[in-house]
């Protein structure tokens, strides 16, 4: 269907055609009319789906139209991340350019005293759309900065991220200050219990859009190698060395893996740049800004850049090691074989992590490729699960150190397994 069908006013329309967006996608199809019709919305779809602008389109088309008060906040926008945050800020630019009246600001952490005070006086001004991260959002209203007695639409971004990363009592604080009458939308890429109850506690009688639920691409590529983790630097200097690597994102669990992962590409020459949050706002947005303009070729980052973030042109996902659960693996391959394209997604799986993979394979009804391991690094695990009794399969978890050709080098202290840790616990990211 085209945007044209749809009960958007001209100035959404205009802006529309300035991006040469002419074709909704489904979950924006879905969508649009029913928030155009004041109803609460859950809308469930995988990353990649068009799901900003199946709520940005509708809300800023209302506010334009009018009868909204002025200098009050009038639409919060949720975001798990600030790098989604700007995203979402970036879209509703060129959504809203022929909407001089409708104003909008970005509020997130990771920022000096005098983005703090812009942040401020914008609050105290009453733009018409906040995009906010909880934590700071929460600081503002602490300090009572925010007024949230005439907001009209409330929406959670990746809600199900949020979640797992702990802000729930967030959102909920959040949500109290909010009118009754406030229109509440939130979008997920997936539907786990605990967004059930999320929407349940702040949805009214709302419409549930589910729309390709978890699935990758068809036109990813993916393979693995089944190997021990004294093998994987191997396996990188032998993809590094056979193929032609740009615009490749390379994904691991943990910043500190990321960050000695950052440096062994750097001593083979590969362009790069690391992606964690031990770095500073101005940091990220220089890291984002290399990979996106193509000054660097690769991209080395946790899971946070998983989801949310738009680049189309991405043509290889490396897991560095098994993502925590099925879910986390179809966000970070989901980053290729976008916009039509086709792409390939490659994951380094160590002995005591085979069960985890078996379980994304059950998860996704599909045998995953399985590359034999390049000459000269030795043979890898069988692929089969480590036993529960505390006995170990030749090779599987006795390689606890630091990887590296050798084996030899160690990290000091132990790395946290896969089941180890919560999802809410955000500190290795």
């Amino acid at each position: 269907m085209d945007f044209y069908y749809l009960d958007l006013n001209d100035n959404a329309l205009d802006a529309l055609d300035d991006m040469n967006f002419i074709t909704c996608t489904p979950i924006q199809e879905r969508c649009i009319p029913e928030i155009l019709n004041g109803r609460d919305v859950l809308g469930v779809a995988q990353t990649g789906t068009g799901k900003t602008a199946a709520y940005l389109l509708p809300i800023l088309s209302m506010l334009d139209d009018g009868g909204f008060p002025k200098d009050k906040i009038n639409c919060v926008i949720m975001s798990p991340t600030r790098e989604l945050a700007q995203q979402i800020d970036q879209a509703m630019q060129g959504f809203a350019y022929y909407m001089p009246e409708v104003s909008s600001v970005a509020i997130y952490g990771g920022n000096d005293g005098n983005r703090y005070d812009k942040e401020y006086q914008a609050l105290k001004m009453g733009a018409d759309v906040i995009i906010a991260t909880p934590g700071r959002f929460i600081s503002h209203i602490t300090m009572g900065n925010v007024d949230l007695s005439h907001v009209s639409f409330f929406v959670l971004d990746e809600a199900d991220r949020m979640l797992d990363m702990g802000f729930s009592d967030d959102i909920l604080s959040i949500a109290k200050h909010l009118p009754s009458s406030c229109q509440t939308i939130m979008f997920s890429a997936t539907m786990p219990d605990k967004i059930e109850q999320l929407a349940k506690t702040l949805l009214n009688d709302p419409v549930t859009i589910k729309l390709a639920v978890s699935k990758p691409a068809e036109r990813i590529h993916q393979m693995a190698y089944i190997c021990h983790e004294d093998q994987k630097m191997g396996i990188m200097h032998h993809l590094f060395k056979e193929r032609e690597m740009k615009r490749v994102i390379v994904f691991s669990s943990s910043k500190l893996k990321v960050k000695d992962l950052y440096r062994d590409l750097l001593r083979m020459k590969i362009s790069c740049r690391a992606m964690h949050s031990d770095l500073t706002q101005a940091e990220r947005d220089e890291v984002m800004y290399l990979f996106k303009s193509g000054q660097i070729d690769v991209l080395v980052a946790t899971d946070i850049v998983a989801r949310g973030i738009d680049i189309d042109d991405i043509s290889l996902v490396i897991n560095f090691d098994v993502p925590r659960d099925a879910e986390d693996y179809v966000h970070r391959i989901g980053r290729t074989a976008r916009a039509d394209r086709d792409g390939e997604a490659i994951t380094l799986v160590r002995g005591r992590e085979i069960g985890d993979f078996m379980d994304i394979e059950k998860f996704l009804n599909k045998t995953v490729e399985k590359i034999p391991l390049p000459d000269g690094i030795g043979e890898g695990p069988d692929y089969k699960p480590m036993r529960r009794n505390g006995n170990r399969q030749r090779g599987r978890g006795r390689q606890r150190g630091r990887y590296s050709h050798s084996g030899k080098q160690r990290y000091k202290g132990r790395h946290r397994n896969h089941k180890g840790g919560s999802k809410a616990d955000n500190s290795n990211k």
